[in-house]
């Protein structure tokens, strides 16, 4: 494929992760604005890869099935878009709706409204994020599945990038950064709005522009059974049945992965927190003072740092798999980056911690890359869509089990301490790259 097609195929993810990004970043915010106490926040995170863990798989599933004259994984790309669009519109004005004040299992009306449109965003963005994945594992070769996955990579951070900055850019224009007590600020409001119109132009595009294989083609260019192509894309086997076949790579992989996500989960969901207490003099109090608002938008712009650092060290992974292969460079990637969230807890000046967060982009650039690669590699065509939805689960799981325990953590082992999330976070990163060695390749 030439540059221009694997381009195209990828280019509605810069939208979607800009959803995602606005969602990472922000919602500990959001959720803290509304109300939460700063050891329920853990538990707001659990939603999302609960819902990634139960819609990849079926979205991989049934698209594997999909034959039609709009594609086969584009349908499932758009109307995610469609619905991550309506539920962006929503989300952030939760606290503008008048509801009864009557709390429900400790929280305001508020805050489940935001809970369950955090379900519905999620959802959404999982039914349009996986698409992306499936189509290069359908339609490129061996050769070119990584140029098209650092394709996907680059993008991914530069929609990231682009959501990380929108609360800070809004609030340089003059929309108010600051509003009443549980509502949210309208800089966040409008992060949001331009996210959703970005996202389903984005989307649109790919969808116009990309051609998908038909049956027969699809067929031909993995070596599978056209028939099978055809009709049951994955013989009406069930999830368990696949897994008992899957390849080593996928399991040893999907260790490395638990430990990887555990730790991202806890750089989202703390780091609002520990770096409005370290570098803004926040008291750890009242969520709509200007320090935890201000920092709020710093965290836009550290999480915008390691996006771009991120950037960078993609482009030097190339030359790491040249040397030390897909697996050394996988473990160097994440050693980088549990060093770089270690260091926050030394740093109480905002600008130093872009070093902190720039490190940290090296664990995520090969996180978004490397895992993927190997696995596709690993599995046989009939199946691909399928497979990566539960490989997904990989990503899902260790999300929902760190949202369980963190409050647990934050209490008993870091004494109330946000930043030292943030260093637990550096110790699963490093506990992951020893995990690597475990991996063995496969074609």
């Amino acid at each position: 494929m030439s540059f221009a097609q694997l381009f195209n195929l990828s280019f509605g993810f810069f939208g979607v992760q800009i959803a995602y990004a606005l969602q990472s970043a922000n919602i500990s915010r959001i959720f803290a604005t509304l109300g939460a106490d700063p050891h329920q926040l853990s538990f707001f995170w659990i939603l999302p890869p609960l819902m990634g863990m139960i819609v990849q798989p079926l979205v991989g599933k049934y698209s594997d099935k999909t034959w039609n004259r709009l594609g086969r994984r584009k349908p499932y790309l758009l109307v995610g878009a469609l619905i991550a669009v309506a539920v962006m519109l929503l989300l952030p004005n939760a606290g503008d709706f008048t509801f009864a004040q009557s709390a429900f299992l400790g929280l305001n009306a508020a805050m489940w409204f935001g809970l369950f449109s955090l379900m519905f965003l999620d959802t959404s963005i999982n039914i349009a994020m996986q698409p992306f994945k499936m189509m290069v594992g359908d339609m490129v070769n061996e050769e070119q599945k990584g140029t098209a996955y650092a394709i996907q990579s680059a993008l991914c951070n530069a929609g990231s990038v682009v959501g990380y900055l929108f609360p800070i850019f809004f609030t340089w224009i003059g929309i108010a950064n600051e509003a009443p007590e549980g509502v949210i600020p309208d800089s966040v409001k409008w992060s949001f709005y331009a996210g959703a119109t970005i996202l389903i132009l984005c989307s649109l595009y790919t969808f116009a522009t990309v051609k998908e294989l038909n049956p027969e083609e699809y067929a031909e260019f993995h070596g599978i059974n056209k028939a099978n192509a055809n009709a049951n894309a994955n013989d009406d086997k069930g999830f368990i049945q696949l897994l008992k076949e899957a390849p080593s790579a996928f399991w040893t992989v999907g260790l490395v992965q638990f430990f990887c996500w555990a730790a991202f989960m806890y750089m989202w969901t703390y780091s609002n927190g520990a770096i409005a207490i370290n570098c803004f003099g926040w008291d750890g109090a009242d969520a709509k003072d200007a320090a935890f608002q201000n920092a709020g938008n710093w965290v836009g712009v550290v999480f915008c740092v390691q996006a771009v650092g991120s950037l960078l060290w993609a482009a030097f992974l190339p030359k790491l798999e040249h040397w030390f292969g897909n697996k050394g460079a996988y473990a160097i990637s994440l050693v980088v980056g549990g060093i770089g969230f270690m260091s926050t807890v030394f740093v109480t000046n905002a600008y130093v911690l872009w070093l902190s967060y720039a490190l940290i982009g090296a664990a995520w650039a090969a996180m978004l890359a490397l895992p993927f690669t190997i696995v596709t590699n690993a599995i046989k065509g009939g199946n691909m869509g399928y497979y990566l939805g539960l490989f997904n689960c990989t990503i899902c799981v260790p999300q929902i089990v760190a949202a369980l325990v963190g409050g647990l953590l934050l209490k008993y082992i870091c004494g109330g301490s946000q930043v030292m999330m943030l260093v637990t976070a550096g110790v699963l990163l490093c506990i992951g790259a020893l995990s690597v060695m475990l991996i063995k390749e496969e074609k």
